[in-house]
């Protein structure tokens, strides 16, 4: 990443209200954010814009979010995730996933800021 440019996080998730939240409150950390409502288009969106953190809801349609890291090993190979979820049961099994965080949804966005920062470290805006 160039130094004078905004860290790039792909957010793929299907709920268009949380889509916006998150990308506002990321935008206002300071980070680009691209978004896909699918693990598909977030693979096509991977691939094509090079993220230096990908944001992924677990349970979406067309491609959920476990299929979506299986394929992401071939077009972004060592790109953090973290992966998200309204289903707090999955965080015992996140590790297998090769995620580098996972996070509960819920409204307070706290919890996922600080993995961001922590992944992106000092690159972050201010």
């Amino acid at each position: 990443m160039n130094p004078t440019q905004k860290p790039l996080i792909l957010l793929a998730e299907d709920d268009a209200n949380q889509r916006a939240l998150y990308c506002e409150e990321l935008e206002d950390e300071g980070y680009e954010v691209v978004a896909a409502a699918d693990g598909r288009e977030a693979l096509k969106l991977a691939e094509a814009r090079r993220p230096d953190l990908i944001i992924s809801d677990v349970n979406m349609p067309v491609m959920d979010g476990l299929d979506f890291m299986a394929r992401l090993i071939e077009v972004a190979h060592g790109v953090p995730v973290i992966l998200h979820t309204a289903y707090a049961s999955y965080r015992d099994s996140f590790a297998s996933w090769s995620a580098d965080a996972y996070v509960v949804k819920n409204s307070d966005l706290s919890e996922l800021k600080s993995h961001v920062k922590n992944l992106l470290g000092s690159a972050n805006a201010a």
